[in-house]
């Protein structure tokens, strides 16, 4: 089934044609509308459905929206909006384990699948040196948390769950719902 990926993300992009998906990339010019009083997995839900569902009405083709984000004592952390912001970020996750949770959503005609994934991740602890080389290349300026797993630093000791997730679509759980 061909189907259009409300995302820019070159990411999300990688994974789907790795799995040997046929999709378009209509990027969803949606505001995000962020609602405080839901918990992260469902942010993470209502964002990646805010996505789908205006690709979707523009389109009137399969859309797949998705939406991650990275969370850690409960609070929610997006992307890095200053060079130091992500140094800070990367401070925070430094020797601890967060959680990423990646949202969801694919509407046809027929149907609206909503949905997310959760991976634990456990960070090495960081050494300023290792934060500064990182930051200083512009990584990570673009991912929630502040930082890639794929990127080839050193920061993560383990990952409890889907390591696609982590890097942007639990593609085990995608593939289920496009093939039905």
């Amino acid at each position: 089934m061909k189907f259009i990926l409300a995302s820019a993300s070159p990411r999300r992009s990688e994974i789907l044609k790795n799995a040997g998906f046929d999709f378009e990339i209509i990027p969803s010019q949606q505001e995000e509308m962020v609602d405080l009083s839901l918990n992260p997995q469902q942010v993470a839900e209502s964002l990646a459905l805010q996505k789908a569902q205006s690709v979707f009405n523009q389109c009137k083709k399969p859309t797949l929206g998705a939406d991650t984000i990275v969370t850690i004592n409960g609070i929610i952390l997006g992307k890095p909006k200053s060079y130091e912001n992500s140094k800070e970020l990367l401070r925070l996750l430094s020797g601890k384990t967060h959680q990423v949770i990646t949202g969801y959503a694919f509407i046809t005609e027929n149907e609206t699948i909503v949905s997310s994934d959760v991976s634990f991740v456990t960070f090495n602890d960081l050494s300023k040196e290792l934060i500064e080389s990182y930051t200083s290349l512009g990584l990570g300026m673009d991912k929630a948390g502040g930082y890639g797993i794929q990127d080839g630093f050193d920061f993560v000791k383990c990952v409890e769950g889907s390591v696609n997730n982590v890097i942007g679509l639990p593609i085990e759980k995608i593939e289920k719902i496009i093939n039905g």
